[in-house]
């Protein structure tokens, strides 16, 4: 028997400086607790508990057979996806995208955001991110070579970032700007006005806005979130992210869009074409499906997240913890109800309560003294949860 000497590899500085991806490490404590026998209660990754509606099922299921299907599939997307989600933009928001030079299906939003970087920063240069905020908009920026420049999201400022004070030496440097409302990790909404301030503000410095709008239609009490690209100017200056993957509980179809200036657009296709192959046809076609198709399980599915909303505020309160009551997304922001950091009293939930929470601290250092808790179980185990955390010490 041969035996090698392990051979030392030195890792790019890009890759030494990402931070540790923070659902990982929430897993990796999950399963370490299940496998010690303890019954979970899991309130940390979003994830949709609710399954993929059964018209979308059926529509990937005949498609599959097709054995037309099985090939590499278009890198622009096919034409049928790009128009359906052309059509389903002009009836949701009144904004109308060319399906042929505006929209671009990606694997899912969350490669698309990583990737856009890609196609526009050179080393040194700045992408203004909010803090905290969805891991990827610092991951994409870093690997690119930049260099994530944070916003706060502070709640004396509604979690809305603060842009005059952006120092100009930054604003110089600086190519992207991010934003995401309905937010994740805040579960906070913005409107046009603030909409309107940003175009007025990338025009100024000559930057293009990133908006993810995974988020738009899980909302509550009447409310519909609005899409930066129905503000004048927007699509000037920006891209706007949707995927299917909240929308349609398709979280593991991966399949999403970028869609807005055609510049824009076309960059970032050119990155992809260079990377990767396409999304699966048959998914592709089931996609079509659920933007096309019958779309009352939304409703259903936000009467169902909106009584867990209810309950699980509700039970945060009786316990003396503060939390604001959110009209969108399936995530509560709650500030920590003693004096630790957010990772250590996750941990204390876990332990003591069998919980698991996501700390604040792991979407930026602003998110400090928060944890987040999503909404993605039952309410009956939400109730359950409640009873476990009044007897944390």
């Amino acid at each position: 028997m041969l035996y090698y000497k392990a051979m030392e590899f030195k890792t790019a500085k890009r890759l030494r400086e990402l931070p540790p991806y923070l659902f990982l490490e929430i897993d990796k404590a999950k399963r370490q607790a299940r496998a010690e026998g303890r019954d979970i209660i899991d309130l940390g990754v979003g994830d949709p508990d609710q399954p993929t509606p059964k018209n979308i099922i059926e529509r990937l299921y005949q498609a599959a057979q097709d054995p037309s299907t099985h090939r590499y599939a278009f890198d622009q997307g096919m034409p049928l996806l790009r128009q359906a989600i052309s059509k389903w933009y002009k009836n949701r928001f009144g904004v109308r995208v060319d399906p042929e030079s505006e929209v671009l299906p990606l694997i899912g939003s969350k490669e698309g955001i990583a990737h856009f970087p890609l196609a526009f920063i050179e080393p040194g240069d700045y992408s203004l991110v909010p803090d905290p905020c969805y891991p990827p908009y610092k991951g994409g920026t870093i690997l690119a070579g930049g260099k994530p420049y944070p916003m706060p999201l502070l709640e004396a400022n509604a979690f809305l970032p603060d842009l005059k004070k952006i120092p100009p030496s930054i604003r110089r440097k600086a190519k992207l700007i991010y934003i995401n409302y309905p937010n994740n990790p805040t579960a906070r909404t913005a409107e046009k006005n603030f909409y309107l301030e940003v175009v007025n503000f990338a025009r100024k410095n000559r930057l293009i806005v990133i908006s993810d709008l995974a988020y738009s239609e899980i909302s509550y009490d009447g409310y519909r979130p609005p899409s930066f690209l129905e503000v004048d100017g927007a699509m000037e200056v920006g891209i706007e992210f949707h995927s299917l993957s909240k929308t349609y509980n398709m979280t593991g179809w991966r399949i999403g869009w970028a869609c807005g200036n055609p510049k824009l657009v076309s960059a970032l296709a050119k990155v992809k074409s260079n990377i990767d192959s396409g999304i699966f046809s048959a998914i592709q076609l089931a996609g079509v499906e659920a933007l096309n198709g019958p779309q009352e399980q939304i409703k259903n599915m936000c009467s169902i997240y909106q009584e867990r909303r209810d309950a699980l505020i509700s039970g945060i309160h009786s316990i003396g913890w503060q939390a604001e009551l959110p009209k969108a997304t399936f995530y509560i922001w709650i500030k920590i109800p003693r004096k630790t950091d957010s990772i250590k009293f996750s941990r204390l939930v876990l332990d003591k309560a069998d919980i698991v929470v996501t700390p604040g601290v792991g979407f930026g250092k602003y998110g400090e003294g928060y944890i987040r808790m999503a909404l993605t179980v039952p309410r009956e185990k939400i109730n359950e949860a409640i009873k476990r955390l009044k007897k944390i010490p």
